[in-house]
Formats: C-alpha cells, structure tokens, sequence
C-alpha cells in the first residue's frame, strides 16, 4: 500500500529542513555532551539532569523521525501567484470569507504547515475543508465538533 503524500508550501517545507537540521546538528550533539557529563558526575539513578537529558533526547530523536517520514512523503504545493486560476479554493490558496458577520482571511496548507493563530489553516480542518474546491460568492457550511456555521468566500488569492 501506497503511503499518501503530505501536501506542503516551499515556505513550509523550507522551514521543516531547518528544524531538521537544527535537531541533527544542534540539539542532537548538545543532549549527548549533556547526557555524557551527567555520566561522569557518578550515580546516574538520582541525577535529575540526567533524567530530563534522556527525556529530551527521547523527544528530539522522535521529532528527527517523524521529520525524515514526513521528507519522504512531501508533495510540494504551489502558491498561488499572480498568474494562478484563483477561481477556486485549493491547497496554497488565500482566501477571505465572512463569517458572523466578520470577515476572516485563511491560507490552506497541509496539516504538517498548519498554524491557525498565524491565519494558516489545513486542508483537513474543517474550515479547510469546507472550502476547498469552492467558489467565491458560494456558501459553504463548516461542520465543528462545537457547533455548524455558514460563511461566505468572498475573495480568493
């Protein structure tokens, strides 16, 4: 079976590389030396610096995992640009919508990019994906765990 393809802007994929190798060639070598001096100050069982080391370096070595997974898996995105068929939402798309009344402005990114306070929304949300493959001027009706919503695409980008 086929593993499915992370979807990912230049910019998001851009930024996952740099955590990479700022946890390879950064924080990986940092917790060693850490882990190594804890070592040399004698019993290990009661050394709280030791302990929080190894839970740290049981975290970046996962992190370094799940990175190297997601490479493997990207499909990059194209931005929409100044040229681009903005007739339709799709992944890299900027959209303004109204919503109760305000107007709120969205990117759609995959899930791995995705950081809603920063107006980058994924594709999985469910704004995201009540939106995708719509129209400006359509209706959409966005289905949370907490409550149904209806909003309007006002513009797309």
């Amino acid at each position: 079976m086929a593993r499915e393809r992370i979807p990912i802007t230049q910019e998001g994929l851009e930024a996952l590389r740099r955590e990479y190798e700022d946890l390879v060639n950064r924080r990986r070598p940092e917790i060693a030396r850490i882990i190594q001096e804890a070592r040399e100050h004698g019993d290990i069982r009661e050394n709280a610096a030791y302990d929080a080391a190894k839970h740290d370096q049981g975290f970046i070595e996962g992190r370094i995992r799940e990175i190297e997974e997601i490479l493997k898996r990207v499909e990059l995105i194209e931005q929409a640009g100044p040229d681009a068929d903005h007739s339709v939402v799709r992944i890299g798309s900027t959209v303004t919508i109204e919503l109760d009344g305000e107007e709120e402005t969205y990117t759609i990114v995959g899930a791995v990019e995705a950081k809603p306070s920063a107006g980058r929304i994924s594709n999985e949300s469910p704004v995201g994906s009540a939106l995708l493959g719509r129209r400006v001027g359509d209706e959409v009706t966005i289905e949370t765990p907490a409550a149904t919503m209806k909003a309007r695409i006002l513009r797309i980008a």
